[in-house]
């Protein structure tokens, strides 16, 4: 699926949507798993940021797109107090059967469909979120101007993404990790016959840099975008606000 040709220029494949989903679809039943020891336990830590980012309210309606198996769904669920409901949307059928939610504090909503057309109302709801997904997008503009569109005036986006660190010396560990170790680990874990973690920092590596993303969510619409970097530049949690009426 993703082999070296394929690879060239992952974002600029015209069926790279299908490939995406075709690769969650046949990593989900292993992907928590090879989250947690990829990112050597510190992806809990980064969606917790995200959330607090977010700063939810117990009335919001908060949207988490890519949601995969649930794990941003959770971590709004354990804000105290939780926001009131969470929808969460995904293409990849296996990733949405996947995920677990016993236990949790707010409601929750599940639904099929690609981000690039959200079967949501105009202005519905106050908080959209996107871990790790907005860098998978067949069409990184629409899809954000997408998230604007369902985004209420005043509500709130925040997108957790990986990044190649500004510091030389950080980038070049960085690649080590990312290029070399990460997809020898994770193929020991999870058995991929997909090359999904050969995307992973192939799609990482040609993916808009940290200053580029930040103006792209402002060209979709936001203001006050900031871009937090989190251990060393690796990961970036970008904020910003709908202009209200």
């Amino acid at each position: 699926m993703w082999d070296a040709q394929a690879l060239r220029a992952p974002h600029a494949r015209a069926d790279k949507a299908r490939r995406v989903q075709a690769m969650f679809d046949a990593i989900a039943p292993a992907y928590q798993r090879v989250n947690r020891i990829v990112s050597l336990g510190r992806d809990a830590s980064w969606r917790r940021a995200a959330v607090a980012a977010a700063d939810p309210a117990p009335d919001d309606l908060v949207l988490d797109l890519c949601c995969g198996t649930g794990d941003m769904i959770r971590a709004f669920a354990a804000r105290v107090p939780p926001p009131r409901l969470i929808i969460g949307v995904d293409f990849a059928a296996q990733m949405l059967a996947r995920g677990a939610y016993g236990g949790v504090a707010s409601a929750i909503q599940l639904v099929r469909a690609d981000a690039l057309r959200l079967p949501l109302a105009d202005a519905s709801v106050s908080v959209v979120s996107c871990a790790f997904g907005v860098r998978n997008f067949q069409d990184l503009e629409a899809g954000l101007l997408e998230m604007c569109r369902v985004l209420r005036p005043g509500g709130r986006v925040v997108v957790l993404e990986f990044a190649l660190p500004e510091n030389p010396l950080l980038r070049w560990g960085y690649r080590l990790y990312c290029e070399h170790i990460l997809p020898w680990l994770a193929q020991l874990v999870s058995r991929d016959r997909t090359g999904a973690y050969r995307y992973l920092p192939r799609s990482i590596r040609t993916f808009e840099r940290r200053d580029a993303l930040a103006r792209r969510l402002r060209g979709a619409g936001l203001v006050n975008v900031t871009a937090r970097p989190l251990d060393f530049g690796g990961v970036v949690v970008y904020r910003g606000r709908k202009r209200s009426v």
